[in-house]
């Protein structure tokens, strides 16, 4: 079977065994590329129309206790220059980002304990006060169940986190002694089993992640089916231990993109910064291999180097407006137009 074969099987059957995809990641050619790219792009469009769901990011703290070797904002990164935004900052950024169309907010943050799941349900509470009509995604990191239970009385809809690799070995490379891949895959099965709709998601070209790794990482989503996947290329910050290894594949990000999109026909698939960060048609390009949302930032701009996951992060400079509008343009460049509802994960069956 060769790899187009293996992508009309997927496209059939939904799967693919171990080897297949092992075989496909270590063998794919840019015509295999573009024949997934086509095919997910038409399932896209055949699920959601020529519609791009957009979410606004607020970032409202840099501070964590973490020491993922890959991070930016890691706690032994000593020249970070460390923020938190107030309640008041953080609903001011949702105000002004109703007004510009958005009705998703993600609210996103290092594992900050100021932020206290008191503290966070009352500003989910806030937000949702506001603007009744808009969804809140938050995206925080590891918490035990009562937490999340407890976010998700108090209103937040969606719960954002990244996996980052589905084979044990391969994470603890990724991450310092005392993270456990154990305890991020129950957080995970917490958040589905309160009701959130839950996202996970990889980097692509991690230090040491293998077509093995890779393929893991599917073998997880067929089982798990994320309503939401953040897939973006590894791109090295140089202040970490990994400064010196190289980005992630730009050509097989999009590959995973379109895979994801033919296995998972629903999932909400966004086009990255970081895909928009190693190419300037990134997210266009993104979009036309599969994905479906957009998460252009909101946050104040004052802060906005200071949320630096990686090196050279686009859009740090824009205004808000500027940056929705840009994006507006850059979708009708392709033939896309921004939706201005929640866009939420249903079947599409319904």
């Amino acid at each position: 079977m060769n790899n187009t074969e293996l992508i009309e099987k997927l496209n059939k059957e939904k799967s693919l065994d171990r080897d297949e995809w092992v075989r496909l990641f270590e063998t794919f050619i840019p015509e295999d590329r573009k024949f997934a790219a086509d095919t997910a792009r038409d399932i896209s469009v055949s699920a959601f129309g020529r519609e791009i769901y957009i979410r606004g990011i607020v970032e409202f703290s840099n501070i964590c206790r973490n020491d993922c070797l890959y991070c930016g904002i890691r706690r032994s990164n000593r020249n970070a220059s460390r923020y938190r935004l107030t309640a008041e900052e953080i609903l001011q950024s949702c105000d002004e980002g109703y007004s510009l169309g958005f009705r998703t907010f993600v609210l996103q943050s290092g594992e900050d304990g100021y932020y206290t799941t008191e503290k966070m349900s009352e500003i989910v509470r806030s937000i949702k006060n506001a603007h009744p009509d808009c969804a809140v995604t938050l995206s925080l990191g590891e918490m035990e169940y009562s937490d999340y239970a407890a976010l998700k009385a108090a209103g937040a809809d969606r719960y954002l986190l990244r996996h980052e690799t589905a084979h044990k070995e391969h994470y603890g490379r990724l991450h310092p002694a005392e993270m456990s891949w154990e305890h991020r895959m129950k957080c995970l099965r917490d958040l589905k089993s309160l009701g959130y709709q839950t996202g996970a998601g990889i980097m692509v070209g991690s230090p040491y992640q293998t077509a093995e790794c890779l393929a893991e990482d599917m073998l997880f989503f067929a089982e798990f089916k994320p309503h939401m996947i953040g897939i973006g290329p590894f791109i090295p910050h140089k202040e970490t231990p990994f400064k010196d290894f190289p980005a992630g594949s730009y050509e097989l990000t999009l590959f995973m993109l379109s895979l994801c999109r033919i296995m998972l026909p629903e999932v909400l698939l966004p086009a990255t910064t970081a895909l928009g960060t190693v190419n300037p048609r990134g997210r266009e390009e993104g979009v036309l291999a599969g994905a479906n949302v957009i998460m252009p930032n909101l946050s104040p701009l004052a802060v906005r180097k200071k949320y630096m996951l990686y090196d050279n992060k686009i859009c740090t400079g824009d205004e808000s407006a500027q940056c929705r509008h840009c994006l507006e343009e850059r979708m009708k460049s392709i033939g896309y137009e921004i939706a201005t509802d929640r866009g939420d994960w249903r079947k599409r069956s319904e």
